[in-house]
């Protein structure tokens, strides 16, 4: 039987913390966490097995939604045909943006968050980020559009905010005219 990684709610105050500096070596323990957190991000896109074991799809989760207040994060890109390529990311930092923002026209969404939330949340259509990987190496990556929204969305959960804070309450989709929905 398939048991399901316990993700934080929006209630749980951890999720506002701000995490801590991945250290290296990362140990055995939470390698094995950071594979499973991957698995079930691939497991989630793929709609048979999302249905069997009951996951909301996802393909990013960091770490605090985990409850661990350390500076990482995965992504799971669907490459499309039941082909996904994983992304680690550890003490990720936004070294470029572009000026060029984006929103995801569907709506933004949280493994952390059950419920709609109406509104737009402005993002980088591209940004390029410093990291280091599993065995603390270092690296650059340029993202795009939609894993681009990820990783910051991502990082947004490393410093305590919520993809909701970046919504303007009074006027949910204000300048939504001045972005590219994607």
């Amino acid at each position: 039987m398939y048991k399901k990684l316990k993700i934080l709610d929006e209630k749980d105050k951890r999720l506002r913390l701000i995490s801590k500096d991945v250290t290296f070596p990362i140990e055995k323990k939470e390698k094995e966490l950071i594979n499973k957190a991957m698995e079930e991000l691939k497991l989630s896109q793929i709609e048979e097995y999302s249905e069997k074991y009951n996951l909301r799809p996802g393909m990013g989760l960091s770490a605090i939604q985990l409850g661990i207040a350390k500076r990482w994060f995965v992504i799971v890109e669907d490459l499309g045909d039941e082909k996904f390529k994983n992304y680690f990311f550890a003490n990720p930092k936004i070294i470029l943006q572009s000026e060029a923002m984006v929103y995801v026209e569907a709506g933004e969404g949280c493994l952390s968050v059950n419920r709609e939330v109406e509104g737009i949340v402005p993002r980088c259509a591209r940004v390029t980020i410093e990291a280091y990987d599993v065995d603390g190496n270092k690296f650059k990556i340029r993202l795009r559009e939609d894993m681009s929204i990820a990783a910051q969305h991502e990082i947004d959960h490393l410093n305590g905010i919520l993809f909701f804070d970046h919504i303007d309450k009074n006027n949910p989709y204000k300048n939504a005219d001045k972005y590219r929905g994607i």
